[in-house]
């Protein structure tokens, strides 16, 4: 699948498994990426969003550029403005830009979201929000 009719612009088609990209565990949360600035000619990011039963996400928070969020499994409570949602699997939510947001699990079992950022550079932040989660209170971490 790789042959040079599939290579465009000096990018490679991105085929993985389920379970493989580049992770951040970070605790009772932690992410894949499956596709970032690298793979997508900086113009978006993929990732998986996985959390623990009972477990915060990063908190209320905004950015100039929208958020989608694709639930994969379990039910993710999705804060969106002030309104929250019980997403369900199979549940989209698009969250406009520079509208607060958040998301949690609050449920008893594993849940897990799929979430695509434009531009494609949000990976690169990821070190620093990975050791904010690691280093969060165990008490400040659960729902």
């Amino acid at each position: 699948m790789t042959d040079s009719s599939s290579i465009i612009a000096g990018r490679r088609p991105v085929v993985l498994g389920p379970g493989e990209g580049r992770a951040y565990p970070m605790g009772p949360l932690s992410a894949v990426f499956k596709a970032d600035g690298a793979e997508t000619g900086n113009g978006y990011s993929i990732s998986e969003w996985w959390l623990d039963p009972h477990t915060k996400g990063p908190g209320g928070h905004s950015h100039p550029e929208d958020d989608v969020f694709y639930v994969l499994a379990g039910t993710m409570s999705v804060m969106v403005g002030t309104e929250w949602i019980e997403a369900s699997t199979g549940s989209f939510v698009l969250v406009p830009g520079n509208v607060t947001h958040d998301f949690e699990n609050r449920g008893s079992e594993r849940a897990g979201m799929l979430n695509v950022s434009a531009p494609g550079d949000f990976e690169q932040r990821m070190p620093g929000i990975a050791q904010w989660f690691r280093e969060r209170p165990a008490d400040e971490s659960r729902v």
